[in-house]
């Protein structure tokens, strides 16, 4: 089975990087790994961390370009690239711009699309933005939705997706976490910043386009009162790279002698500060899933999420980009003053691309007997939990 594996951004490196091992570990796949660069910088950190070794750079990104933009240069490399390759199955995972556009042009090409991290809905396409558009279009043209939770295959059915194309297979960005631990465990990756003996950390990252603007000067000024009730709090602030986001941090929190603003970390130094932080604020998705899976308790500032498992197992919490909320919160969460349980996570075990790997085979063997009019010698079992694997709607 031919399958082509689409990689825009740091977030779809880091998880499908578990996935691209898996597979090509089977003999059963052919793997064809490319990347758009929708990221470049961040995206070749990632690909090199967990040895990703891709066969087609399409290298769509221009200096300040739209999104229109970037769907027509992705559209149009993607195109090409399926009509020289042909493969079986093209891979996509999350709710990028790459992610969309790949799978729109498999579409065009009736070549079958799977989605990994399928049926996340925020239900507010301006929250995230373009994100929460860009994940419900592709589930629309997928054959196979690996929804990463039961709530997410539960969005899908709603939508009317049929049982026969979902699977619950747990969360890939889990078992690239778990992965990237045991790297730094054997390798040690110390902190960029130097804490004081009896200092307590909080690692922020906000980046989101929603925030740009008020919301990020609102963040900004949240930080800065929490340090001031907090004279032994340290921030680890990795600035994402874009424009908006740079000129808020460094015009509002680069003069603070306890912020430490740096460039986005490579994964394993990221990881390093996930286990070391006491308190995450964050507008990231991944960053919802991989903080409680190290035992860590999240405030999202964000007013909407499409991960409502995390809000309702009481390890991550709304408090959008409100100065009062964020601090009176944060304080709660730093001075242990909220009487909550262990943190558990709702969102995997570390088997998920295990899991989407034999769902692939069968479904490719059941195809191929269909096809030939012959039946199976011996039945494929389905993973436990999950649905079984079929060819698509």
């Amino acid at each position: 089975m031919h399958v082509l594996l689409a990689i825009g951004t740091r977030p779809e490196a880091i998880k499908v990087a578990p996935l691209y091992h898996a597979l090509r570990s089977d003999p059963f796949f052919r793997v064809t790994t490319c990347i758009t660069s929708q990221h470049r910088e961040l995206l070749q950190q990632m690909l090199s961390f967990f040895d990703v070794r891709p066969d087609v750079d399409l290298q769509v990104m221009q200096p300040r370009q739209t999104l229109a933009d970037l769907t027509c240069n992705v559209l149009n490399g993607a195109d090409r690239l399926l009509s020289e390759t042909r493969p079986d199955l093209v891979v996509v995972q999350g709710d990028t711009t790459t992610a969309f556009t790949v799978g729109l042009a498999a579409l065009y090409q009736r070549i079958k699309v799977a989605h990994v991290e399928a049926g996340l809905r925020s239900f507010d396409l301006q929250q995230p933005f373009p994100e929460e558009a860009n994940r419900r279009l592709v589930d629309v043209f997928s054959d196979y939705l690996f929804a990463p939770t039961e709530g997410a295959a539960d969005n899908l059915r709603r939508e009317g997706y049929q049982d026969v194309s979902i699977f619950v297979t747990g969360n890939t960005g889990i078992d690239a976490l778990l992965m990237a631990t045991e790297i730094v465990r054997r390798q040690g990756h110390p902190l960029p910043i130097n804490l004081p003996a009896g200092s307590k950390l909080a690692l922020l990252t906000a980046h989101r386009r929603e925030s740009f603007g008020d919301g990020l000067v609102r963040i900004c000024q949240a930080v800065l009162s929490l340090l001031e009730r907090h004279p032994n709090l340290y921030i680890l602030y990795p600035v994402h790279p874009n424009p908006n986001v740079q000129e808020a941090a460094h015009k509002y929190l680069a003069a603070h002698p306890r912020i430490y603003l740096c460039a986005p970390l490579e994964y394993p130094g990221f990881v390093s500060a996930l286990a070391a932080a006491d308190l995450i604020l964050t507008d990231s998705g991944g960053v919802q899933e991989e903080a409680p899976a190290l035992g860590k308790r999240v405030l999202v500032l964000r007013e909407t999420t499409e991960r409502p498992e995390g809000i309702e197992a009481g390890v991550a919490e709304l408090v959008g980009t409100d100065v009062d909320q964020i601090v009176a919160r944060a304080t709660a969460l730093l001075s242990g003053s909220d009487a909550l349980g262990p943190v558990v996570s709702p969102y995997g075990d570390g088997r998920s691309s295990a899991r989407i790997v034999e769902v692939l085979k069968t479904g490719a063997l059941r195809d191929s007997f269909r096809t030939s009019g012959s039946s199976p010698q011996t039945a494929i079992p389905a993973p436990s939990k999950q649905k079984r694997a079929g060819s698509g709607r």
